[in-house]
């Protein structure tokens, strides 16, 4: 069997072409992406564009490039991310910086995003929160989206709100301020319009967290207890203390836990409490309104 580990670029063998099907050997048996991850490295390695392998096949990278594809290949053949060999991923039709300090930006989010935006006004402001922001891409994003309006932006780690903040000033996002916070513990703001998260939510004896690109992320922002649902009964409980009447709470979950989500939403009291599927179709999101009594 093929050593994935092992380099399989001949020497002098160094064409476009032939680092292209070398690499897809390579990545054979460890990604189920190989030729995609092959083509995506390259292109980094070669600071082209992806229609730069198709026009110049038979052109021969110089020898810094191919062994920072071989250095690249070699780590992603052991299941490092592509992202964070590229440090890069996008996400909303943004670039953003990510690191091993955050979360993987994922398509999945997306929808908090969108629904986010059904209920911002273009021309109102409004006060957001989103709560564990990781890489930023949630707040930044809304706040690119809708700069009428103010985003605080708070993690409980200091590494990945300095990975947050570099996108927001990359981006030239001013909108959005960062906090080092546990949830809500340095939040003192309250009549937030709209507070979102995409908390952990994995439970510690999932498998999943053995497979994949989940292996090399941080577990603080993956896993939770209580089944994955202890992180969002604690924003769920204290949210509506920092909510205007008719704010809305946007939570990411698990597309099993559309029961227990919203039994908790119901339990701490907000109304039209409903769960929303993702682009593959399965529940994502659970939003409520905070109408107290």
């Amino acid at each position: 069997m093929l050593d994935s580990t092992k380099p399989v670029i001949a020497p002098g063998a160094t064409s476009i072409a032939t680092l292209l099907e070398a690499g897809e050997r390579q990545l054979a048996n460890t990604s189920p992406s190989a030729r995609l991850d092959t083509e995506v490295l390259l292109c980094h390695c070669l600071r082209q564009p992806h229609s730069y392998l198709r026009a110049w096949p038979e052109r021969h990278p110089d020898l810094p490039q191919t062994e920072e594809f071989q250095r690249m290949l070699a780590l992603r053949s052991q299941g490092h991310p592509v992202a964070y060999l590229l440090g890069l991923r996008e996400f909303w039709s943004r670039e953003f910086i990510v690191t091993p300090d955050v979360l993987i930006p994922r398509p999945d989010s997306e929808l908090l995003v969108e629904l986010s935006l059904a209920g911002l006004a273009r021309d109102r402001s409004a006060k957001i929160l989103d709560l564990g922001t990781g890489s930023g891409i949630l707040a930044i994003t809304l706040a690119a989206e809708r700069p009428l309006s103010t985003v605080l932006a708070c993690d409980n780690s200091s590494p990945a709100l300095a990975v947050a903040e570099r996108n927001a000033e990359r981006l030239a996002v001013d909108n959005v301020r960062f906090v080092v916070s546990d949830w809500f513990a340095q939040v003192p703001e309250r009549d937030f319009d709209l507070i979102l998260s995409n908390p952990p939510y994995i439970a510690a004896e999932d498998p999943h967290l053995q497979q994949g690109d989940v292996r090399f992320e941080p577990r603080s922002a993956l896993v939770s207890q209580k089944q994955g649902l202890s992180d969002i009964e604690s924003i769920a409980e204290q949210a509506g203390r920092h909510l205007k009447p008719g704010g809305r709470l946007l939570v990411e979950h698990g597309y099993d836990q559309t029961a227990p989500v919203q039994a908790i939403f119901d339990n701490h009291g907000y109304r039209a409490v409903a769960t929303h599927r993702d682009l593959a179709g399965n529940p994502r999101v659970t939003s409520g309104l905070w109408q107290p009594l």
